[in-house]
């Protein structure tokens, strides 16, 4: 059986949309980590918007990030999409209901990672489709913008496993409870 992991950026706030917030704090840490969250998984799990800002974003970074861009282009892409029609940077998009595509590709052995995605990780959690989240608090308030969080949303949580990073920024595994 496989897993699903979401790695997530937020603010103390929760604000996790366009962090560019992150930059001042970003460092050699957490481009490691990250490294190694991407060198772990077999495919992408992507909501429409991520899916849209990454394919524009990554076939055009290849040159400046290495074996992580090389990685991002190249694995398996799957996507919740209900809008767009033909999958391009090699995606297939989820058919059928989302909760049971994703219970199907979880099924199989594997680390299905996804990013961003708010709306699919809000989803996939009120469907208990989510084995891990990772998430790096960043010592920031934003005050405003899209929270990584639904309200509605509600689960219980596990630490796995936390640790900071030399710029403040929190990083946390937690497990379904």
């Amino acid at each position: 059986m496989g897993k699903v992991v979401a790695v997530e950026y937020v603010t103390l706030d929760g604000v996790f949309e366009e962090p560019v917030w992150s930059g001042p704090y970003f460092n050699e840490e957490l481009s490691g980590w990250q490294a190694e969250n991407l060198r772990e998984a077999d495919a992408l799990l992507l909501g429409r918007h991520t899916y849209e800002g990454f394919k524009a974003a990554w076939p055009q970074m290849e040159a400046t990030t290495g074996d992580f861009g090389v990685k991002m282009n190249s694995m398996p892409k799957h996507v919740a999409t209900t809008t767009l029609s033909t999958p391009e940077w090699n995606a297939s998009f989820l058919e059928g209901e989302v909760a049971d595509a994703v219970a199907e590709l979880r099924a199989r052995p594997g680390t299905l990672l996804i990013n961003g995605s708010a709306s699919l990780v809000n989803y996939l959690t009120r469907h208990n489709l989510i084995d891990e989240y990772r998430i790096m608090i960043f010592p920031v308030v934003h005050g405003e913008g899209r929270r990584l969080w639904a309200d509605g949303t509600r689960i219980a949580l596990s630490l796995r496993e936390s640790w900071q990073t030399k710029t403040g920024v929190q990083v946390v595994t937690y497990v379904p409870a």
